[in-house]
């Protein structure tokens, strides 16, 4: 290659999103780029679906999560490390979508949604193009159907990962449609009994595992909130939920079909 050559090479500027529109096309990632993405629960799928959708291009996205990192995170969710101990998810992973995408435009809150406050603190935020609900709180889960679905808001719901260790019996369905999933069969009835109908989840028909041990962490500092049960969770499951409820919102943002 001749000097010229090179210098001409070298006035080609390498960018974020080159590998992006070689498969999307300009016109696909100018929406994604243009769309807003809300995702509430910053945990081992939340997290891992908003480093993805920020690697994807997403131009704005909104994060609500009420926790901080705790020591239990670490072996599943993108915003724990042993630096983040401690730390607010939403400041963390705001911070971290900017360290990949500094052109993404992020709005975060700490903050629990509750029947009383959540129509309220959603409305008040910019209104977003796709939801994405991370939440473990069932009553959390069916609130945000609801308001999702009373203003015609496209979402993603997460179903259960604890418990199981086969990725590929992961599924996209609706709601009406979930088998062996203990979490999605309570889902079924309060949606059935609240109007909420075709709700999107990604979900697994593998039967959960029985306990194979006993948690240590309990009481204060622990990872336990007082009344919830001790589930057990892959390093794996949450994070591949997460990066494919990413692809799901990307793909149907850009208007992308696949098999």
């Amino acid at each position: 290659m001749t000097t010229r050559q090179n210098e001409k090479v070298e006035k080609v500027r390498e960018t974020a999103t080159d590998r992006l529109r070689l498969v999307m096309g300009d016109e696909a990632l100018a929406h994604v780029q243009a769309a807003r993405v809300l995702v509430v629960g910053l945990g081992g799928v939340g997290s891992n679906c908003v480093e993805a959708l920020a690697r994807g291009g997403v131009g704005h996205l909104v994060l609500i999560d009420r926790d901080v990192v705790m020591p239990s995170n670490l072996n599943r969710q993108a915003v724990a490390w042993q630096s983040t101990l401690g730390k607010p998810k939403a400041q963390v992973m705001e911070d971290l979508v900017h360290d990949i995408n500094p052109a993404c435009k992020v709005t975060a809150r700490q903050r629990f949604l509750s029947k009383e406050n959540l129509a309220n603190t959603l409305t008040a935020l910019p209104r977003p193009d796709f939801v994405v609900d991370a939440i473990d709180t069932v009553s959390q889960k069916l609130l945000l159907a609801q308001w999702c679905q009373d203003r015609g808001i496209r979402e993603i719901s997460s179903m259960g990962g604890a418990n199981r260790l086969d990725p590929t019996r992961l599924r996209f369905t609706t709601i009406e449609r979930t088998v062996n999933d203990p979490l999605a069969r309570i889902m079924r009835k309060e949606c059935r009994k609240r109007g909420i109908h075709g709700l999107q989840v990604l979900y697994s028909d593998e039967l959960p595992r029985e306990p194979q041990g006993k948690a240590d962490a309990l009481g204060e500092g622990g990872f336990v909130r007082a009344g919830s049960s001790i589930l057990g969770t892959m390093s794996y499951m949450p994070p591949i939920m997460g990066q494919m409820i990413a692809g799901r919102v990307i793909g149907e943002i850009a208007g992308l079909t696949w098999g």
